[in-house]
């Protein structure tokens, strides 16, 4: 796409009234550009079309008519979670007209050098905790994108003395095209939002969009224990900064000891960054960071690696490793409740996600899983749950799919949870089933790995629920 100033006079049609939606619009408005926003909800759904019909932009609600997408249109930018089968976007792929996500608006619009962040799980962990270290090394970093400030937004204000700090998931990555950061991390790749993308090859290319323009003097931070993401390597422009829990590197941010099967887990590890042969710098002891699991681990290093390659003091980060508490609804302390510990991991969306939490603990959990239905059968669980789950409360469309694998596990505690009222009452009851079963010193785990959606607006909402109903108790 062109530079956003030059859409002047030129018709722009923007699909989805959320923040970044919104945000895109007044840019484009404000450049000039003769805006359309439509979103299939209805006008009384969409309180922010008041503020846009204010400055003078369109907004169209309840649905895509048949002229919205023409041949005067220049430029569609949609909501990244509006797929590509949708009309409105197939009229403007038929008709030759260029379809962004707003990551490649705001990208045109920014002084500042770009972060980008990508994975299937960790982001928003890994994003926040980079914005914490540039912030310890004085390097001003703006957080935004999918936490924080919309990135259109952000990137005006943004300078060259900033460092935007920017959460990407493969819907965004899909919907650009020049797109460049400075810095790209790719964390990790789990068979997930396969009903959006079709095909984990689609998957795959979408969050690889993030170094296709990258270029040597650009650093792409990679996950060197991901098959996924050694297999990009040949494809690379840029220098690679790899970072591995379980392999002593040459150059990149290890683990050592390493994390190897069998290995004790007792054993003093400490996060080291080495920059040469003779050159190695101790960040900190793995027992320091702020956050349960080994998978947070993994975040650690890639946060570490991404604010090595940015220009960060490597001596400077183990504090910020060690004050870390985390992010809401991604392994959220919640409460001590008659001897248990209650945690939500409402962020789990996906099995390997609710694995990575289950890991996390030494303790006996009872977990609560379940949501809408993507097609896994869940064997994947299987293996974790025979060795770590004493018992599963299962809700949701998944939950037989979920009853089945706890069976196969061996568990004798399964409960199935649907009373036939609201969302909100069912996961209130998951929580009083769980509480029942939960022993003095047991772990009260909700990580559904699963979508919200069949139930709730949001994993935010169903985290939100959770926590409440824990205090409840």
């Amino acid at each position: 796409m062109k530079h956003p100033d030059m859409y002047r006079g030129e018709e722009v049609v923007v699909l989805g009234l959320a923040k970044s939606g919104v945000q895109v619009a007044k840019v484009l408005h404000d450049r000039g550009a003769v805006v359309t926003v439509n979103d299939k909800k209805e006008r009384d759904q969409s309180p922010e079309a008041s503020e846009l019909e204010s400055l003078g932009i369109c907004v169209i609600s309840g649905g895509h008519p048949d002229g919205l997408i023409h041949e005067g249109v220049s430029l569609v930018i949609k909501n990244p979670g509006i797929p590509y089968s949708a009309p409105p976007v197939q009229k403007a792929l038929e008709l030759g007209i260029e379809v962004v996500t707003e990551v490649e608006v705001a990208y045109r619009l920014c002084a500042a050098p770009m972060i980008g962040i990508t994975g299937s799980n960790g982001k928003t962990t890994t994003t926040t905790w980079v914005g914490q270290m540039l912030e310890a090394a004085g390097m001003n970093p703006i957080v935004a994108g999918n936490i924080g400030t919309p990135l259109c937004e952000a990137a005006q204000e943004a300078t060259e003395d900033n460092w935007m700090v920017v959460e990407l998931s493969s819907f965004q990555l899909k919907g650009t095209e020049t797109f460049r950061p400075k810095i790209g991390c790719l964390l990790n790749i789990a068979e997930t939002h396969l009903d959006y993308h079709g095909s984990m090859k689609d998957y795959v290319d979408s969050k690889a969009k993030l170094f296709a323009n990258q270029v040597a003097t650009d650093t792409a931070v990679l996950n060197w224990d991901d098959p996924f993401c050694r297999e990009l390597v040949p494809y690379m422009k840029a220098a690679i900064l790899p970072f591995s829990m379980s392999e002593e590197l040459t150059y990149g941010v290890f683990v050592s000891p390493s994390y190897i099967t069998g290995q004790d887990d007792d054993l003093k590890r400490r996060i080291i960054y080495r920059e040469s042969a003779d050159q190695e710098t101790i960040i900190a002891d793995v027992d320091s960071i702020g956050l349960p699991g080994r998978f947070n681990v993994g975040n650690a290093l890639a946060a570490c690696g991404i604010a090595i390659a940015a220009g960060a003091d490597p001596s400077l980060l183990g504090e910020v490793l060690a004050s870390f508490r985390g992010v809401e609804h991604r392994l959220e302390y919640v409460a001590d409740k008659a001897g248990a510990t209650y945690y939500n991991n409402s962020k789990a969306t996906n099995s390997k996600a609710t694995i990575m939490a289950l890991t996390s603990f030494q303790r006996p959990v009872v977990l609560i899983a379940g949501g809408l239905d993507r097609g896994s059968d869940y064997l994947e669980l299987l293996p974790v749950l025979s060795g770590r789950v004493k018992a599963l409360v299962a809700l949701g469309e998944t939950k037989d799919k979920l009853t089945n694998v706890a069976q196969l596990a061996g568990l004798k505690q399964i409960i199935s949870v649907d009373n036939g009222e609201s969302a909100a009452a069912v996961l209130e009851q998951a929580v009083q089933e769980a509480s029942a079963l939960a022993e003095e010193g047991d772990i009260v785990l909700l990580s559904p790995a699963c979508a919200s959606w069949d139930m709730f607006t949001s994993y935010e909402e169903r985290g939100r629920i959770f926590k409440e109903a824990v205090h409840n108790l």
